[in-house]
């Protein structure tokens, strides 16, 4: 599943899978026919054949087409009266989101393994910084190929991705290499890659500004870029203007804007049947330090307060909390916590979710580490460090604690972590 390369504009390798990735630590990662891919994914029997995601009363309107769909001519925002007019023996679904929602934070989850500074766009796109992965997990070009492999790997869906030094040019990397590619843009070629594009390619290029341009003579990005500003202001306007033009020469200073800050990380399960097994509690409270320690690793923060969240059968909700002596990141001491209070807790009764959270969060970087006397120089913080190292590159489930081996997974659903 996935090709090696892809090229635009009559195969121009200077903009292939394998050019020069130098100065381009910015990915744009888009899943391709998101819906109606996780729609085939559900249904095999699919594969192959055009499927449309959507309303599909006489009001409908498309959500997602599987590239098979868009070979008769069906996009998405398209009516599906149309679509349907348009290549009536596909198989027409209407949307699930909750389904799409639990795909994209499995998605999400591999973009976290690899680098902290993730900006989702929607639930089926997002832009990566790279660059302080390097060291880890080798070039950009590299750690895009890692997460397409990933992706189909583990989600069995696919993604194209597109390597740049900006984000603007990035997200058109990934259109061009679409479906199912990989296309790296040069930083020192961004003009060439960007002038014999259409003006419809710049952000912010509607119909009536192609318009606009098009009667001012102006069809490609190059022709825009050497157009006067002045010609542009009076048709776009001068925000417009100035935007499109400082896009036009590939000028686009915006960095990768992590989601806001959290105050707290944390994990959460529901179990499907209501259980009351101290062995399967600790195998699950364990589970839940090992998320919520990589995750505070990768954001490069340590917690103080460690919480857990225990919701009974009769949906009472009980919570309870300690302090730490020292800020943590480490995933068995925070377990260890967590174990100690619901062992103090004992609530007798059958539970129906159980979560861990640390909170009072801060700047790894800026916080001293504290060791007691007679701890050892090397210890579970740098045996996480590694299973960290070896998740970014094969996924968590290859390296884990042998007490979470051939535990029952399937019994229970991740609900995602609250902000």
């Amino acid at each position: 599943m996935g090709r090696s390369q892809s090229v635009p504009r009559g195969g121009d390798p200077r903009f292939g899978a394998d050019a020069d990735d130098t100065g381009c630590p910015i990915l744009h990662v888009d899943m391709d026919a998101f819906f109606a891919a996780v729609e085939v994914r559900r249904r095999p029997e699919l594969r192959g054949r055009p499927v449309v995601v959507g309303g599909v009363g006489p009001r409908g309107v498309v959500s997602s087409a599987s590239y098979e769909a868009r070979a008769y001519g069906v996009r998405s925002a398209m009516p599906t009266a149309r679509a349907r007019a348009l290549c009536p023996r596909a198989v027409y679904l209407p949307p699930d989101f909750e389904q799409y929602a639990a795909a994209s934070r499995a998605v999400m989850e591999i973009f976290r393994d690899v680098t902290p500074l993730v900006e989702p766009l929607s639930l089926d796109e997002a832009f990566l910084d790279v660059g302080g992965a390097r060291r880890l997990l080798g070039r950009p070009v590299e750690i895009a190929r890692l997460i397409r492999a990933r992706v189909a790997e583990q989600e069995r869906i696919t993604c194209s991705v597109g390597v740049a030094s900006t984000k603007f040019v990035a997200k058109l990397g990934s259109t061009r290499a679409k479906p199912d590619g990989l296309l790296v843009v040069p930083a020192g070629l961004v003009l060439d890659f960007l002038h014999p594009l259409p003006v419809t390619a710049l952000w912010g290029v509607g119909e009536r500004a192609e318009e606009s341009l098009r009667r001012l003579g102006l069809s490609t990005v190059g022709d825009l870029a050497h157009a006067p500003v002045g010609m542009l202001r009076n048709a776009l306007g001068q925000a417009a203007a100035t935007h499109l033009h400082e896009l036009s020469w590939g000028r686009d200073p915006r960095p990768v804007s992590p989601e806001q800050a959290e105050k707290s990380i944390g994990a959460e399960t529901t179990f499907d049947t209501d259980i009351e097994d101290p062995q399967t509690i600790r195998r699950t409270l364990l589970g839940l330090a090992e998320k919520v320690g990589a995750r505070m690793r990768r954001a490069g923060q340590v917690g103080r307060t460690v919480s857990i969240k225990v919701r009974l059968a009769d949906f009472r909700t009980v919570n309870r909390s300690r302090t730490l002596p020292a800020p943590t990141d480490v995933a068995r001491e925070v377990f260890e916590t967590a174990w100690a209070l619901f062992r103090v807790l004992n609530p007798g009764d059958r539970i129906r979710l159980i979560g861990v959270r640390v909170e009072g969060l801060t700047d790894a970087g800026s916080t001293p580490r504290q060791l007691a006397l007679g701890t050892p120089e090397y210890g579970w913080r740098e045996a996480e460090a590694a299973v960290d190292a070896a998740a970014a590159r094969f996924g968590r489930s290859v390296v884990r604690p042998a007490s979470l081996l051939g535990s029952d997974e399937s019994r229970r659903t991740e609900n995602p972590p609250r902000p």
